[in-house]
């Protein structure tokens, strides 16, 4: 839902209130926050506001305690944001098991189950995994043995436990000898993790499984490493490398600067050396399927590869051959938006044209819509502005209740001109939906740019920071400087000006405010220079009120 963040979710939430009528404490957890610095590209303009968002909630709502978990290789980036915050950061790090710590958590879950492990059992099973070879002996320590990789104990002890006869009531270490067979688990825990992976990013798994044992196991057969270049990691791209890495097959650690990655642990060195030798013949060389190259290009492009993006959704084309329209739809959609993301706006048009025709053949409804108003959106890029306000009339009209689209289609009414029906629409959002604060910043400044200031500022006045983008600052300074005086507008519009100077409508929101402070001259030149600007280019209308400004300054 439009405007519908994390402070607005907890807002809403009915507080809850203990004996002591004090509220009842919350934790709010982001858990794999590691993903918010491993995404490259879009997110990038993102981050900084989510952690404001973060931040607006431990201030407003104090009875919110906060949780991110990452891994350690990013905490040193996390770390940059800590300001931000406002508040005290206290940072746990979770190391692997110790053998004792790992001895226990085998024993612990069989509490209450009916069954139990004898002395030393426990440690057989611990210490096999530690070495990655079958135990043999029953009378075996787990003193001394490797730290212990929660995730491989965890797959070890299900197999293990589905292995046991099921009237079993005490387990022995000959049990351990006879059922954990820690070979075949390993074995089989890296070849389901290579062909996930290998599926997912459209790599032939024997590639990937050569790959794995080239680059991370020496000629002597000890673990070897290799870093993150800028987007590749030992001739991989850099998001093979994080995917092995979430599935426990590869660690990261950051050195010198740089992060490098190695298998997980000792016990996967023979697994990976000769996990090849175990591919079925057929699966070596098993030609990938559509659906494996559109995962793998929506991977990439999520990752902000939109190269290797553009790769994998041609190819899932190629492959599918017009069998599959749904999977055809949604790789042109996909390739739309990498032509988008890229600037080639024509091109991301055709796209989405194709991906509506096909939603269209499926009377997948809402698919079409979406694909109109993302033709929509390449058109305003072009400012063909009459045209995009059509293709949105008609995504709305597929969805009616979708108060972005809708907001999407106010913006171009504002581009064309038709500024008064813009209003319009977002009045009715915004009866839909009050609490749509996306919708009531393209109000306010559609009504800051109408010159109805005092109107703009009851809607401005209301949204939060997450929502005060550049142009709505200056919008807002704009409403100030009219209502209050010009110098009530100099915070807002240098603000404004510093964050964005290319903006068109910023410029031309601090041109009009210099105009009201009898500044012809600065401002006929903000006014050139919003003529000038593309990053957005300002409207028709706007560009008449710039020229303006320009023919009484000189």
């Amino acid at each position: 839902m439009c405007g519908f963040a994390v402070y607005d979710f907890l807002r809403r939430r009915q507080v809850r209130t203990g004996p002591d009528n004090r509220p009842v404490p919350v934790l709010a957890v982001v858990d794999q926050a590691e993903e918010l610095f491993t995404w490259q590209g879009r997110i990038d303009r993102y981050r900084g506001p989510f952690f404001a968002e973060l931040a607006e909630v431990l201030e407003e709502l104090p009875q919110v305690h906060l949780l991110l978990c990452l891994r350690d290789d990013y905490v040193e980036d996390f770390m940059r944001y800590q300001g931000v915050l406002g508040a005290p950061v206290v940072t746990f790090s979770l190391s692997p098991l110790t053998a004792q710590g790992a001895v226990e958590a085998v024993q612990g879950p069989l509490a209450g189950s009916g069954r139990r492990f004898t002395t030393h059992a426990a440690e057989v099973l611990v210490t096999s995994l530690s070495t990655g070879e079958a135990p043999v002996s029953r009378e075996a320590s787990a003193r001394g043995a490797a730290p212990v990789e929660p995730a491989l104990l965890q797959v070890l002890c299900a197999a293990f436990w589905a292995a046991l006869p099921e009237d079993l009531v005490e387990i022995t270490a000959e049990h351990v000898v006879r059922y954990a067979d820690v070979e075949r688990v390993l074995n089989r825990f890296c070849d389901e993790a290579v062909a996930a992976v290998a599926a997912d990013h459209g790599i032939q798994a024997g590639d990937l499984t050569a790959w794995l044992a080239q680059k991370f196991v020496t000629e002597l057969g000890l673990r070897d490493a290799a870093y993150e270049g800028l987007s590749g990691t030992a001739g991989m791209p850099n998001a093979v490398a994080r995917a092995l890495r979430d599935r426990h097959v590869l660690t990261a650690a950051k050195r010198a600067g740089s992060r490098w990655y190695e298998l997980q642990n000792d016990s996967l060195i023979e697994p990976v050396r000769w996990s090849g030798k175990r591919l079925p013949e057929g699966r070596r060389g098993r030609p990938l399927n559509p659906a494996d190259y559109l995962r793998a290009a929506q991977l990439a492009m999520a990752d902000g590869d939109t190269g290797l993006a553009l790769r994998h959704a041609t190819e899932a084309l190629h492959v599918a051959g017009g069998r599959d329209l749904r999977l055809a739809a949604q790789a042109e959609s996909l390739l739309g938006n990498v032509d988008h993301v890229s600037g080639r706006h024509a091109e991301a048009e055709a796209r989405y044209r194709a991906a509506a025709v096909l939603f269209e053949t499926l009377q997948d409804t809402k698919a079409v819509a979406g694909s109109l108003a993302a033709v929509g959106q390449t058109m305003l890029a072009q400012r063909r502005y009459g045209e995009a306000v059509d293709y949105l009339h008609a995504a709305v009209g597929r969805i009616p209740n979708d108060v972005t689209v809708q907001t999407e289609l106010a913006w171009a009414l504002w581009h064309a001109g038709q500024r008064r029906a813009a209003v319009d629409i977002l009045t009715g959002v915004l009866a839909i939906d009050a609490e749509a604060e996306d919708a009531r910043r393209a109000r306010g400044e559609i009504l800051a740019d109408l010159g109805d200031a005092e109107d703009a500022l009851r809607d401005l006045d209301r949204v939060h920071n997450r929502h005060q983008q550049p142009s709505t600052r200056a919008a807002r300074g704009l409403a100030l400087a009219t209502v209050r005086g010009v110098g009530a507008a100099d915070p807002e519009i240098d603000d404004a000006l510093s964050k964005a100077p290319g903006s068109g409508s910023v410029l031309i929101y601090a041109a009009r405010v210099a105009a009201l402070g009898d500044d012809p001259t600065s401002a006929a030149a903000l006014a050139r220079r919003a003529v000038n600007a593309t990053d957005p280019a300002i409207p028709p209308h706007q560009r008449k009120q710039a020229f303006q400004i320009i023919e009484v300054g000189g």
